[in-house]
């Protein structure tokens, strides 16, 4: 495993992840959750919230491109993050939405669109992770 790669294309995914984020669940959801005012912590919430949203993201972007190497087929690159990324954002998307919808006080229209919008974003990620995270050519 070369650490390096690995590292790079966690950051390059969390970077995706972030910027994807805010426009989707930042811009595009917002006035969704802003109906939901006692669930979501306001948009002036203190900056150590958001420290820990990204250490976080950071940390699961690790773990996502460890999962990539180990699985890596023959197809590497962006095809290849692009199923790998289909198939962790349909895993986290509908857990993450049902979890969710079980445990906060939020409908089933946000729901659904919290379950889309997660597996697009790992569509987005893995493709990203696949294109920096090149597994090394056999000779």
């Amino acid at each position: 495993m070369n650490y390096g790669r690995l590292v790079a294309a966690a950051l390059a995914g969390t970077v995706v992840d972030a910027v994807y984020g805010f426009l989707v669940y930042g811009m595009l959801l917002a006035s969704e959750f802003a109906r939901y005012p006692n669930v979501y912590r306001p948009n002036d919430a203190s900056p150590v919230f958001l420290l820990c949203m990204f250490c976080g993201i950071f940390a699961a972007m690790l773990v996502a491109v460890v999962m990539y190497s180990k699985g890596i087929e023959a197809g590497t690159g962006a095809a290849q993050g692009m199923r790998f990324g289909a198939l962790l954002g349909a895993f986290v998307g509908v857990l993450f939405a049902s979890i969710s919808y079980g445990t906060l006080n939020i409908g089933r229209k946000l729901t659904g669109m919290m379950a889309v919008a997660g597996i697009v974003e790992w569509i987005l990620v893995g493709t990203v992770i696949g294109v920096v995270y090149r597994a090394e050519r056999t000779p």
